[in-house]
């Protein structure tokens, strides 16, 4: 079984992904609302009724909008939400019998958003809630999918070797971001540890996962994609100069954009059957 992946929108202004396989499509975040994402995954040959669950690394406004209670209500679509943050989830919902009854905790053990579709969730280091990454895992697909990282780890770095795409935030320029005229707290919040990852640390951690992946035998990634990248204090030419320093990284190299989605970006080799339904939508 193979996995697919688009990204819908990443950035400040709204984050969503789907994830696509044989038996369903999940998405990861929802943080535009369904109208826009609707359109978005109409360019992809899906459509609204397609999407089983949704997988939230965080509530963040960005990362789950309200104004998608409706939709998940009408078409029953289960949400899976860290066990520490049900409560939350609730109290944004307005404490909504019919969404409450849909939502489905994770917590340091795998789980199945669809069937035959293992997920591990990774803790990260954001913000005082934190946010939780995800390794997507079919029978011979593997997508690893991070966003609002804070830094990396040790953890994230063995989860991800191996994976046949990695999707991970690159969200700023350190210079750009100092010399912007955010307000101070802002900078801190963002630069400070728990808020994102810069470029620099974000190649690091790619370098890493590529590093470790080669020394246990594993494949490289078919795609990188880096994920919610700031308009104001990034620059997507310094971006790719800086990643495809690394032969590695240039030819797998795709930016996720805010305002469009990717094409569908393969994790694995297709089955005959899934090749078939990809040349249909293409």
């Amino acid at each position: 079984m193979s996995l697919s992946l688009s990204i819908l929108a990443s950035g400040s202004s709204g984050n969503a992904s789907v994830l696509r396989s044989p038996c369903g499509s999940i998405l990861i975040d929802c943080g535009i609302g369904p109208r826009t994402t609707a359109a978005r995954m109409n360019h992809l040959g899906i459509t609204l009724a397609d999407i089983c669950a949704i997988c939230l690394t965080h509530l963040d406004s960005d990362h789950f909008n309200p104004v998608w209670l409706s939709k998940i209500i009408r078409h029953q679509i289960r949400v899976f939400c860290h066990e520490s943050r049900i409560d939350d989830l609730n109290t944004i919902a307005g404490e909504s019998p019919e969404f409450s009854q849909l939502i489905h905790p994770f917590n340091g053990k795998g789980f199945e958003p669809i069937t035959n579709i293992e997920f591990t969730a990774i803790k990260l280091h954001h913000d005082e809630h934190s946010s939780h990454g995800f390794l997507a895992e079919a029978s011979n697909s593997r997508v690893g999918y991070a966003t609002d990282l804070g830094r990396f780890d040790e953890r994230l770095i063995r989860h991800f070797a191996g994976v046949g795409l990695l999707a991970i935030e690159s969200n700023y320029d350190p210079i750009m971001q100092l010399a912007s005229d955010r307000p101070l707290f802002l900078k801190r919040r963002i630069m400070g540890g728990k808020g994102h990852l810069s470029n620099e640390q974000a190649l690091d951690a790619v370098q890493k996962i590529l590093d470790h992946a080669e020394i246990i035998g594993r494949p490289l990634p078919r795609h990188i994609v880096l994920l919610h990248r700031s308009r104001q204090c990034n620059c997507p030419n310094r971006l790719r100069e800086l990643f495809s320093a690394d032969h590695r990284i240039a030819d797998r190299l795709i930016l996720a954009e805010q305002d469009r989605p990717t094409p569908w970006l393969r994790a694995g080799e297709s089955t005959a059957e899934f090749a078939q339904l990809e040349l249909q939508w293409s």
